[in-house]
């Protein structure tokens, strides 16, 4: 029963990586494409962390290990990855309405500059 389970969750998570390898494929901007990479990756890696840790037990602690450092390097990259996209000035999609970081980056020279 615990193999039909861990299969289970293995290909749930298989599921979550294949939407990451689509949003890839279809989001129309650099941003996007890093923010649908990141959290469809992250939560496809744990399940299919989770799964092998259902199907061998014996394993648990290495994967449990693994999960913790994908968990916090996974977003922590895609974030400087973004960082560094936006300060090179790489064009965001024309839908986009708000530009977060460059209204506070002019907030921030305002005010240093008064």
């Amino acid at each position: 029963m615990s193999e039909l389970i861990g299969s289970i969750v293995i290909l749930a998570g298989a599921f979550f990586l294949f939407s990451a390898g689509v949003g890839l494929l279809r989001m129309p901007d650099v941003f996007t494409r890093i923010q649908a990479g990141t959290k469809a990756s992250t939560l496809g890696n744990i399940l299919v962390l989770a799964g092998l840790g259902i199907y061998h037990p014996g394993w648990s602690l290495k994967l449990l290990i693994i999960a913790y450092f994908v968990l916090m390097t996974n977003p922590l990259s895609s974030h400087a990855l973004s960082r560094a996209a936006h300060s090179i000035r790489t064009p965001m999609a024309r839908t986009t309405v708000v530009d977060a970081l460059r209204d506070e980056n002019d907030a921030s020279a305002a005010k240093g500059s008064s």
